[in-house]
């Protein structure tokens, strides 16, 4: 069962908070002129009052928590600003850098990001603020990297997808899926060796209609991938199992029993009891 919980511009990085019942999520990109203007917004589930914690995030995508319960969150920067991985403490609004370049080259426009058991950090970088004309022309190609916040170390491990976008451990992290939402669409796997390195890059599926984007796994280890026809669910080796249709979905979170998916318009709720 799917159910419309607030119709908002919610459109990337949907964070699920459970002290708070409350979603973070950035919203959809306003031009007028200029560079796109995004918010971080947060919405209580309980009263579906909206707000906004940070009114200029720097064209702001996708976020994820961190170890102290801040939100890491991927700047795709503009022309005059640059890109980078952020730490955002919404609870006083400070923000710090934590990387911004790779080899003394900036980052192209971070996209989506997750944090690995060991506290690493890994996250993708396509091109897609040049592609829009949002940010200069890169220096680096479209990667996955992974930075370490304890040593300052920065890898890229992954360079081979067209445009990487969506990413998710498997729940023993010895597999890292990736989106490509370039050409072709679909999503790859890599097996993780020596918690730092990938090897055994393959096709895990095709993704139909439109292309995947947010990307996220459950703990029987299923795979959840947003389309154009809505939310698309695999098992590891691949197989799809089931479609939740919130069409043009963009990306969801976990809460609890449910999915929240954001789709530009609304945010959305699926209940996965049935799943268990």
């Amino acid at each position: 069962m799917t159910t419309r919980v607030v119709a908002t511009d919610a459109h990337e990085g949907p964070v699920f908070v459970v002290d708070e019942n409350a979603l973070y999520f950035t919203s959809l990109p306003l031009r007028n002129g200029g560079p796109p203007i995004v918010a971080i917004k947060r919405v209580d589930l309980d009263s579906h009052r909206i707000s906004v914690v940070r009114a200029n995030a720097n064209v702001a995508n996708g976020m994820t928590l961190d170890p102290s319960g801040c939100l890491l969150v991927c700047e795709q920067g503009t022309l005059s600003r640059p890109a980078q991985i952020s730490r955002f403490d919404y609870s006083d609004g400070h923000v710090e850098t934590v990387v911004d370049s790779y080899n003394g080259k900036p980052l192209n426009s971070p996209n989506d990001i997750v944090v690995k058991s060991d506290g690493s950090i890994w996250f993708t970088d396509p091109s897609y603020g040049w592609l829009q004309g949002f940010r200069p022309d890169p220096e680096l190609p479209d990667s996955v990297y992974r930075f370490d916040p304890f040593t300052g170390e920065i890898d890229r491990l992954a360079s081979s997808l067209d445009h990487p976008n969506g990413l998710a451990f498997s729940p023993d992290e010895a597999v890292l899926y990736v989106g490509d939402s370039g050409d072709p669409h679909h999503v790859k796997a890599f097996d993780v060796v020596d918690w730092r390195r990938l090897e055994n890059e393959r096709v895990f599926a095709d993704i139909q209609p439109g292309y995947p984007d947010g990307l996220k796994t459950d703990a029987a280890g299923r795979v959840y991938v947003s389309s154009f026809a809505g939310v698309q669910i695999f098992d590891a080796c691949g197989t799809p199992l089931d479609l939740i249709p919130v069409h043009d979905s963009v990306n969801f979170a976990f809460a609890g029993d449910a999915l929240l998916i954001t789709n530009d318009t609304a945010i959305w709720k699926a209940d996965l009891k049935w799943m268990q």
